[in-house]
């Protein structure tokens, strides 16, 4: 594969450092008067069992409650007061912090951050206090008619895996946590060989690497747990074999909801997500996609339809999602099973493949303009592919995706009798 790509400019040249503590550090001087430094955590809801299901976004909040050294609210006072900014993530598959500094105040800083995210105290009261602002999340978030819609198609496109469950966690679990099994998930998850450091700015790379190698020798040294990652078991699902069908009634939609969903493969097969990706660009993203242009633009079954290659660590999901009036659900499944069995059996266009690619690559340089931007891009691969090359390649990839790849890619993954669908209808 890697020999068809098309060589483009390249824009990125990150360096890869690894301590022998097994933290990896990854750096670049960029010349923009910021600087960012990204904590990627080996660790997301995907790895809680399901009596702990939330811990690791409920521990997101815990670690800005204070360390040993830092008192609660001490660490956000230090970043305000030198106009940089924070904040974090997280997902099924990882934990994120960053702060965005001026590159003078990088090395006072990014040690703070170090800490905060490698010792946090998480002392009981604030624990409690904390529970109830995570409660609150959790009910708003059923308030979200798009998230309650997401949440119901992820247990409908998985029976098994972690990702048929929230990140955040049900009520019912949050509320049952105790302090001292957050202490335990925080001891076994967060260990320097689970974390991706990454600083991308105007400061020079020895630097950024010394001040971060630095950051991690201050913080409390602690028995270093084995880390029983439970994933390297977890086989992927097999594709469905029949479609699935689930219907709900939901009183606060003005307008039905209808979502489609294939298994597909994941960040662990990802060769075969790029053509995944250009077919769902195909299909539903932009005006000029298929579906938008014949259900919403010519024939008005919709008000929005939208796709995507939603690509997890474990498995992905092809995801159509679409919102009409109750009487055209009928209509808007089958006609997107229509589009599905068209681009199995006939070739796409050049003209649609170039507008994808040229897409792609601008997103990719328009992607790459900040600190911020690189380092989340350099993160991530690291972090869950756990390999930085397809972070440049990846408009290469998509340049390299012919019509007869993805007509053998829509035929291996996409089939129009049989995937997972859900409706939501008003009242």
């Amino acid at each position: 594969m890697t020999s068809t790509l098309r060589k483009l400019p390249r824009l990125n040249a990150p360096k890869l450092h690894q301590l022998p503590n097994g933290l990896t550090i990854v750096v670049e001087q960029m010349p923009i008067e910021a600087v960012n430094l990204s904590l990627w955590i080996d660790v997301g809801s995907a790895v809680e069992s399901d009596d702990i299901n939330g811990m690791a976004h409920f521990l997101e909040h815990m670690i800005f409650k204070g360390t040993e050294r830092l008192a609660s609210g001490e660490f956000e006072r230090h970043i305000e007061e030198r106009g940089a900014v924070t904040n974090a993530a997280t997902s099924q598959d990882y934990t994120h912090y960053y702060i965005t500094t001026a590159p003078k105040d990088f090395a006072v800083l990014a040690p703070l951050q170090i800490d905060v995210v490698l010792n946090p105290s998480i002392p009981d009261d604030a624990f409690e206090r904390e529970r109830l602002v995570v409660l609150e999340e959790i009910r708003r978030s059923e308030d979200n008619p798009r998230r309650r819609t997401f949440r119901r198609a992820m247990e409908t496109a998985f029976a098994h895996l972690p990702y048929r469950r929230p990140v955040l966690g049900p009520e019912s679990v949050i509320s049952q946590l105790k302090a001292q099994q957050m202490r335990d998930f925080h001891a076994t998850w967060y260990q320097p060989q689970s974390i991706t450091a990454v600083a991308v700015g105007n400061l020079p790379e020895e630097e950024l690497i010394e001040t971060i190698a630095e950051g991690f020798t201050q913080v409390v040294q602690r028995q270093l747990s084995t880390i029983n990652n439970q994933q390297s078991n977890i086989i992927p699902e097999p594709a469905f074999t029949k479609i699935v069908r689930r219907e709900f009634i939901d009183a606060s939609l003005q307008q039905a909801r209808l979502v489609m969903v294939w298994r597909v493969p994941g960040l662990n097969q990802l060769e075969d997500t790029y053509g995944l990706d250009v077919l769902a660009a195909i299909l539903g993203q932009g005006r000029t996609s298929r579906l938008v242009q014949d259900l919403r633009e010519e024939r008005g079954l919709v008000t929005s339809i939208s796709v995507s290659n939603m690509s997890s660590r474990l498995q992905g999901t092809f995801y159509i999602s679409a919102k009409c009036a109750v009487e055209n659900l009928q209509a808007v499944e089958e006609a997107i099973a229509q589009h599905i069995r068209k681009i199995q059996t006939e070739l796409v266009s050049d003209k649609e493949i170039a507008r994808v690619r040229k897409r792609v690559a601008n997103r990719f340089i328009f992607g790459n303009e900040t600190p911020s931007d690189r380092a989340g891009l350099y993160g991530f691969y690291q972090s869950l592919v756990g390999d930085l090359e397809p972070a440049f390649n990846y408009p290469a990839h998509i340049q390299a995706q012919e019509a007869p790849d993805l007509l053998l890619a829509a035929n291996q993954y996409l089939c129009p009798e049989a995937y997972g669908v859900v409706v939501l209808k008003p009242e």
